[in-house]
């Protein structure tokens, strides 16, 4: 199922990482003492730098008063351009496919909702000629209209006929002609069943079931689709010709968990999945699978299975020469002269040597009239290759959507992945532990766009921080860094733990907290949560270790702790401990009031409450955080219209997977994780 699906995504993305939120002590007194505690291990900042950034924007001017509503408008957007503006037609947003015919080049600009089209495939940084999903090259929002898409994934053609995997629509949309003006709408749609658990699982439904669709394939006779949610490939024998066609061939077996792309000529079939199986039992990594003819029986099984030859963790996807080679892209660009005949068929060439490719999870490469074209998720650009590469260290000879094959434009535009903002009411730090940096606005922006005024590089990758009047302090993997003044002008941290306090070894912290007697950090995979009495020093040893499943971010208004549990039982994902009442056999009361689905922070700030409610894209509301604690259910939804919606869209009322929330008394700032980056203002009102 796709919630499933997403959990999957969280743990690998929390598997990267560390920590989480508040604090204690006056700086200077007892022992919060820069004094009384020098760092452990290295300098506190070594290995990092610190650029400045020439950046002018409105300051926002706070005061605001009364409360949020439900359903209601955000006001700025960081970490992209702004609402429904996408910077332009060669300003990409994590494209995750790209498709050829040999004439046209068609590229899925997928948190941009669009698909770019190039009337010939380009040798350089040329804009498209035409944009499917959208009516012009600034737009960019969601919708379920055969002319709009919502999170396109996969794109694919014969010429003719376009077919796009409008994955966050659960659809397949399908134009029987070439396109040939902006915004054409679709010729049909297939579709699955509502998104039901229970139905999905049900083997009288699955040939039915379409759930976030990640990866199509078409040569005008054929086409395939996989269903990524529902653990299942679907195969027409021939092309579709109505809505909703159901398809002539299932595949799911005891070998498909979440198949993604699809790769084939008409004779062959590779599926690239992110959690495949062995005889039903999960495989800890990625893999690809192949049939050296098409499957033409509901599970058929596969011929081989084949790891990532450089990095396991990475699956294969690509494209054949007219000559009979195949070209793999994964982690590395794989090239075989002739086609693998099992799963230890090593390629003939392997790139990246002198190159790195940020592949990222829609990653693809297609072959076009002698040219290799590669669309780099991460790397935010198509690089190209003017001949098929026959060494290792081959670069790139072109870009598209870049300057160059070295820039990306995500950085350049400071648009950032797993933002964790925090804000004093002065000033933003935003972490990420993906980009493995700290972002700060040193005052509040009033204006979307608006760029940091200085961005750390840091040596770790932090999950969490955490403010607590002139300190900050980030946390991640085994390592918490801390300033004893707020960093508003470049300054560089005081101190750091690394590899635990006292007792407390740490493995991989996801959650950090403070307030007025106590110091927090969660372990996710130590099922812990460590507490001390201020600021510890080297050698002290917790004064509570709570029992935790799966911790992850922590918060404290001095009244309770909060805990999210991101992917513990669903009965315990939310847990509240009273701080009065603490010690190493607490239990916590657990959220009764609504469900809620892989909650990745939990925010107690001046006796309010805000859930980022991660797989069901809302942030919901307590005025009291002892309503909460009472079982109560939440005041407000932000980023749905009522509590029953749940759907992933980025636009100026909507949510996309927000994953971390913080509330300075005038402005809520949410931060959108994974397969969306933006950095969100609410006000009350």
């Amino acid at each position: 199922m796709k919630l499933a699906m997403i959990a999957g995504i969280i743990i690998a993305c929390i598997a990267i990482a560390g920590v989480g939120s508040y604090l204690l002590l006056k700086p200077g007194t007892g022992p919060t003492s820069s004094e009384n505690q020098p760092p452990v291990g290295p300098s506190p900042d070594e290995g990092i730098t610190v650029q400045s950034i020439d950046s002018t924007y409105r300051i926002a001017s706070g005061g605001t008063s009364g409360w949020f509503h439900t359903g209601q408008d955000v006001d700025i957007m960081l970490s992209g351009v702004d609402f429904d503006n996408t910077g332009g037609s060669l300003l990409l947003n994590h494209p995750m496919d790209i498709a050829t015919d040999g004439t046209h080049l068609l590229l899925a600009d997928t948190r941009n909702n669009r698909v770019l089209i190039w009337n010939s495939p380009p040798t350089g940084n040329t804009p498209p000629d035409m944009v499917l999903g959208q009516n012009n090259f600034y737009a960019n929002n969601p919708g379920t209209g055969k002319n709009q898409m919502n999170w396109p994934v996969s794109i694919s053609t014969d010429g003719q006929r376009v077919v796009v995997a409008d994955t966050n629509n659960d659809r397949i949309l399908i134009w029987n002609t070439f396109p040939t003006t902006s915004g054409q709408p679709a010729d049909l749609v297939i579709e699955g069943v509502p998104r039901d658990p229970m139905q999905a699982s049900n083997p009288s439904h699955i040939k039915r079931v379409i759930e976030w669709p990640w990866g199509v394939w078409t040569n005008g006779e054929k086409l395939v689709v996989s269903s990524t949610s529902s653990g299942t490939v679907l195969i027409w024998n021939s092309f579709p010709t109505q809505d909703n066609q159901p398809a002539d061939v299932y595949l799911g077996g005891n070998f498909l968990g979440t198949p993604r792309n699809i790769t084939s000529d008409g004779v062959r079939l590779i599926i690239g999945d992110h959690n495949p199986k062995s005889d039903g039992v999960p495989l800890s990594h990625a893999g690809t699978f192949f049939w050296s003819s098409f499957p033409t029986t509901d599970n058929q099984p596969y011929y081989f299975y084949m790891d990532e030859p450089y990095d396991p963790n990475g699956w294969m996807r690509g494209d054949f020469t007219p000559d009979g080679k195949l070209v793999l892209f994964g982690v590395r660009l794989h090239i075989w002269n002739s086609f693998p005949t099992g799963g230890s068929d090593s390629p003939d060439v392997t790139v990246g040597e002198s190159y790195y490719f940020e592949w990222g999870d829609g990653s693809n490469v297609k072959y076009a009239n002698g040219r290799l074209y590669i669309c780099l998720s991460n790397g935010n650009k198509i690089v190209g290759f003017n001949s098929l590469p026959t060494s290792s260290d081959a670069t790139p000879d072109f870009a598209i959507g870049a300057p160059d094959i070295n820039t990306n434009t995500l950085e350049t535009n400071y648009i950032i992945t797993n933002p964790n903002p925090m804000s004093d009411g002065t000033s933003l730090f935003v972490p990420s532990d993906f980009d493995g940096k700290l972002y700060v606005w040193k005052n509040l922006p009033d204006e979307s766009g608006a760029w940091p005024d200085f961005v750390y590089n840091l040596p770790f990758a932090p999950w969490d921080g955490t403010l607590f009047e002139n300190i900050l302090a980030l946390a991640g993997k085994d390592r918490v860094l801390i300033w004893d003044t707020l960093p508003r002008n470049g300054e560089l941290p005081t101190r750091q733990f690394e590899g635990g306090i006292g007792s407390a070894t740490f493995i991989n912290l996801t959650g950090v907290a403070l307030d007025g007697r106590y110091f927090y950090l969660a372990d996710r995979d130590a099922n812990k949560v460590y507490i001390w009495e201020g600021i510890p020093d080297n050698a002290a040893d917790p004064v509570f270790t709570l029992d935790v499943e799966w911790p992850t971010r922590l918060s404290t208004d001095g009244t309770y702790l909060a805990v999210a549990a991101t992917e513990a039982s669903f009965d315990r994902r939310v847990l509240f401990f009273e701080i009065n009442e603490l010690s190493s056999s607490s239990q916590g009361i657990t959220l009764t009031g609504i469900r809620v689905n892989l909650p990745q922070q939990v925010m107690a700030v001046g006796g309010h409450l805000f859930i980022a409610d991660t797989g069901y894209n809302r942030v919901l509301v307590w005025r009291d955080i002892s309503d909460a604690a009472a079982g109560d259910p939440p005041e407000v939804v932000l980023g749905a219209e009522d509590f029953e919606e749940t759907t992933a869209e980025i636009g100026i009322d909507k949510l996309f997977m927000p994953g971390a929330v913080s509330f300075d008394g005038d402005y809520l700032w949410v931060g959108e994780f994974k397969f969306s980056g933006r950095i969100l203002r609410f006000s009350p009102s």
